[in-house]
């Protein structure tokens, strides 16, 4: 089980996360969730990111500072303490030497942790991805690479005629149909080229809606599941070259209920390519999946289970077999970053009878839930 530990990196006194099969990220607002998974991404590919910031012209000067602000983005270089309380990075329990990193370039490997940013939606500007140079030079690096990635596909695998979704050999059938009905609204993406500026509309008997009066989950879901277009190759091939990682912040952003209930069907299809997938969350649901499927796995429960939680229709099911019986073997982690102590606390369990607060409380997440509950419990007495 890899494994990332963070002493005194900006908010953060002391994070260590031991990354499973699925592993959830959650607690409040700038607790260090993104850097935690940002430094994952160096870590994992380390001359990747070197030499993509070189092949688009960035220069660090050797010096670290520089080049945190370069990767993280503009300011960034704060969070890294270089004397008394010195920052440290731990992977696999091994000292990782940052000065090194910004130092000495790497052989170029290929990439092997793909991340889907939280601002995933600055990547289509007017409706069309946005090349790496369009970005200043103190935007994050993660947004730029993955805003580019969206651009080469859309150029390399998009670029004739057709719908972009629904599409056939793009996601299993069973996907299109609900992303059709609960994403999509029957609507089509496809590209406009009636104007010499390519452009995605989404388009119903022929009259094409251009980005800007789409709905927040439409923008927000588009680049998503272009990322996974990415990850899922349109052949027999499970994977995307050398890829083994999969990062999505805030997987659930400006979705309806059920929509992130396919967001999370589809993050079990990573799995059943054998993708380790991270997420970083603020949602009861992403964590009320997770704890379903723990206690799933334990009870010793079966595939119909899975599909019951979903509610999933019954012709769609077997589509879907493999994918969920896959998930009944996946090992899940689920850490709380704390604000007031800058620590990580492991909750996976998340035992809502737990003595810990934090794990009972699922992070937060279901304590308005709860506190709720004891508010209504107390005024039904009372009348």
């Amino acid at each position: 089980m890899p494994t990332l530990r963070l002493q005194n990196v900006g908010q953060l006194r002391d994070a260590e996360i031991g990354f499973g099969d699925l592993t959830v990220l959650v607690g409040p607002q700038a607790t260090g969730k993104s850097i935690a998974l940002q430094f994952t991404k160096l870590l994992v590919d380390t001359g990747y990111v070197q030499n993509e910031l070189k092949r688009y012209g960035l220069d660090w000067s050797r010096k670290l500072s520089e080049f945190l602000e370069v990767y993280l983005g503009e300011g960034m270089s704060s969070i890294w303490r270089a004397n008394g309380r010195g920052s440290k990075v731990f992977w696999n329990k091994r000292a990782a030497d940052l000065l090194a990193v910004a130092a000495r370039t790497r052989k170029r490997k290929p990439e092997r942790l793909f991340f889907i940013p939280a601002q995933r939606v600055l990547t289509l500007r007017d409706g069309w991805p946005r090349p790496f140079t369009d970005y200043s030079a103190g935007d994050p690096f993660s947004v730029r690479d993955f805003s580019e990635k969206l651009r080469v596909l859309m150029e390399s695998e998009f670029s004739g005629e057709g719908n972009l979704f629904p599409r056939e050999r793009r996601l299993k059938n069973a996907y299109r149909i609900l992303l059709e009905r609960d994403v999509f609204s029957k609507f089509a993406l496809t590209i406009d080229k009636s104007s010499r500026q390519k452009r995605l509309v989404l388009g119903r008997r022929g009259k094409p809606l251009p980005y800007m009066v789409w709905s927040a989950g439409q923008r927000e879901f588009v680049p998503l599941l272009l990322g996974l277009y990415w990850l899922m190759p349109a052949t027999k091939i499970a994977r995307r070259e050398a890829l083994e990682w999969v990062v999505i912040e805030e997987i659930e952003m400006g979705l309806h209920p059920q929509a992130i209930s396919i967001a999370l069907l589809l993050v079990m299809e990573l799995l059943s390519r054998q993708y380790r997938v991270c997420l970083s969350t603020h949602s009861p649901q992403v964590l009320e999946f997770i704890w379903a499927l723990n206690r799933i796995q334990k009870e010793g429960g079966a595939t119909r289970h899975i599909f019951d939680l979903f509610d999933l229709p019954h012709e769609l099911r077997g589509q879907l077999h493999s994918v969920a019986e896959l998930a009944l073997h996946k090992k899940l982690r689920v850490y709380y970053f704390e604000r007031s102590t800058g620590r990580t606390h492991d909750i996976s369990d998340l035992d809502p009878a737990s003595p810990d607060w934090l794990e009972a409380g699922w992070g937060g997440l279901s304590e308005f839930s709860q506190h709720a509950n004891e508010v209504v419990a107390r005024v039904v007495a009372e009348s």
